[in-house]
């Protein structure tokens, strides 16, 4: 019989975290109900196949799947390496491609716990000004965009941004479960936010939530899209993030190209 419950509970745990029946897992994985019970309960050791078929079904991370495949007495499959080592080269060079190719417009890339990662030039002039000890790698973008001595004395509709950000990362924590995202939103939830001084139509013609920023240049409005690499198969780059602003409007435009032209 198999003892170790680590990997059970851990799958009981995602699949509840899914809002899964075992039936539900069961038929998505394609094994019976009263398999996956064994297995849950540490009765039946999974097969390594059955573990990845389980992650899949349960659409892990590739953290995830390793540590479980890890939980069940198995190697971990997916590779993880620094950004920054040499294997991982032609990733980093494109990364920062991409945030290059976004001039004049703001854009940055991310890790997991939303560590800065790169940027191009046009986010480095907007962080500028912003207390050192915010700036002391690794930067963390959220807690620099809502700390009193970052850049939140500078967001206009800090109230609605800082809604913003507290529910993507709540979204976030509810399909990782990650306990470091959890106490970066307890940390989070502590800064003020005053609620916006803009008129309540200001920004009823847009699309998306937009942060809007006062700039040397002027206000900016800006709104963000999130880019994920598609087919991963390595860790790190499939915890990367690239998040792009975007002009919400044609003044904006013009004066970041104006920044841009200053730099």
């Amino acid at each position: 019989m198999y003892q170790d419950q680590a990997f059970g509970a851990q799958l009981r745990d995602w699949r509840q975290r899914r809002r899964l029946s075992q039936l539900d897992l069961a038929a998505e994985a394609e094994l019976s109900t009263r398999h996956l019970s064994f297995v849950e309960t540490g009765r039946a050791k999974p097969s390594r196949e059955m573990v990845l078929r389980l992650s899949e079904a349960l659409d892990l991370p590739l953290r995830s799947r390793n540590a479980m495949l890890i939980a069940a007495g198995y190697a971990p499959t997916f590779a993880e390496r620094p950004l920054g080592d040499a294997v991982n080269t032609d990733a980093r060079e494109l990364v920062q491609r991409i945030l290059d190719a976004h001039m004049p417009f703001p854009a940055l890339a991310v890790d997991r716990h939303w560590h800065l990662v790169a940027h191009n030039t046009a986010v480095g002039a907007l962080m500028a000004g912003a207390a050192p000890h915010l700036l002391q790698p690794p930067v963390n973008v959220l807690r620099l965009s809502l700390h009193p001595e970052g850049l939140a004395s500078r967001i206009a509709n800090l109230a609605d941004w800082k809604r913003h950000i507290l529910d993507r990362l709540r979204h976030q924590i509810s399909q990782s479960g990650d306990p470091v995202l959890e106490e970066l939103m307890d940390e989070l939830r502590t800064y003020p936010a005053p609620a916006s001084k803009l008129p309540a139509a200001a920004n009823s013609s847009l699309i998306a939530v937009p942060m809007i920023f006062d700039s040397p240049a002027g206000q900016l409005r800006c709104i963000s899209t999130i880019t994920v690499f598609g087919t991963p198969v390595e860790v790190t780059l499939s915890e990367l993030a690239i998040e792009s602003f975007f002009p919400a409007d044609g003044e904006t435009a013009e004066r970041l190209r104006t920044i841009a032209e200053a730099l």
